[in-house]
C-alpha cells in the first residue's frame, strides 16, 4: 500500500473518532511528515476520480506532489475533518470541492475552525474551495455536451440501460440533460466511472471551472 493511500486511510480513521482514532491520528502525523504538502477535500469518490483524471491530462501527478485528495463520504463530514487536516490539528494546506447544495456546510465549518469569517463566494475559492453547480456531473454534462455524453454511456456499452432508464414514467419528459445526470447516480460505482470516462472525453478548453480552478490552486 503506498503512503499517500495509507494517509488518506489513517485521515479517515481519525476523523471517524472512536477507539482507533489515537493510533490513526499518530499514523496520520507521521505520514503528513514525510511529504504531504496540501490536502484536498471532496465530497465523494467521484470528485476524488475525477480531479485525479483531470491532473493526469495536464501532465501532473497529484500523488507524487504530495497532494492528497481525500473523500469525506458526504458533505456533512467536513466538519470532523477540517478538525483533523486544520488550524487544530495538522494544520497543513487546504483545498476542496462540493456541490452547491453543500456549500453551507463548507463555510460554516471553515469559518468555525478559523479560517475566515462571513465567507463568500470569492472567498472560499480564495481559501481554495470551489463549488459545483449544481454537482459535479451536472459540470460535466454541460462541459461535454448531452450528445458527447451519450457518446461516452454508448463507449461504456449501457446505452440500452440508458434507453430503459429514460422510457421510465418519472423521466419521459425531463430533459436529457436531467436523465443523464440522473442515470449516472442509479448503480454504486457509476458515478465515479462516468467521471473518469467523461473526464477522459472533455476538451480541455471546455474544463469546467470548479475543476480549473482547484487544479490551479493545488
Amino acid at each position: 500500500m503506498d503512503e499517500l493511500r495509507q494517509f488518506r486511510l489513517a485521515l479517515v480513521a481519525w476523523a471517524a473518532g472512536g477507539a482507533e482514532a489515537g493510533a490513526a491520528a499518530a499514523v496520520a502525523r507521521e505520514l503528513a511528515d514525510g511529504g504531504v504538502r496540501m490536502i484536498v477535500l471532496v465530497e465523494g469518490s467521484s470528485d476524488q476520480v475525477a480531479l485525479e483524471a483531470l491532473a493526469t491530462r495536464y501532465g501532473r501527478d497529484l500523488g507524487a506532489e504530495g497532494v492528497a485528495v481525500v473523500p469525506l463520504g458526504g458533505a456533512t463530514s467536513i466538519g470532523r475533518f477540517l478538525d483533523v487536516c486544520g488550524p487544530p490539528a495538522l494544520d497543513l494546506p487546504l483545498a476542496g470541492l462540493c456541490d452547491i447544495g453543500e456549500e453551507r456546510h463548507f463555510r460554516r465549518h471553515l469559518e468555525r475552525v478559523g479560517l475566515g469569517s462571513g465567507i463568500t463566494r470569492a472567498e472560499l475559492e480564495t481559501l481554495g474551495f470551489h463549488v459545483c453547480i449544481a454537482d459535479l456531473e451536472d459540470e460535466l454534462i454541460r462541459a461535454v455536451g448531452a450528445e458527447g455524453v451519450q457518446q461516452v454511456i454508448e463507449a461504456q456499452g449501457e446505452m440500452r440501460p440508458f434507453h430503459t432508464f429514460q422510457g421510465q414514467p418519472a423521466q419521459r419528459e425531463r430533459p436529457v440533460e436531467h436523465q443523464l445526470r440522473r442515470f449516472m447516480g442509479t448503480h454504486s460505482g457509476r458515478k465515479a466511472l462516468y467521471a473518469q470516462a467523461l473526464v477522459a472525453h472533455l476538451h480541455l478548453d471546455r474544463v469546467p471551472r470548479p475543476l480549473e480552478r482547484l487544479l490551479a490552486h493545488v
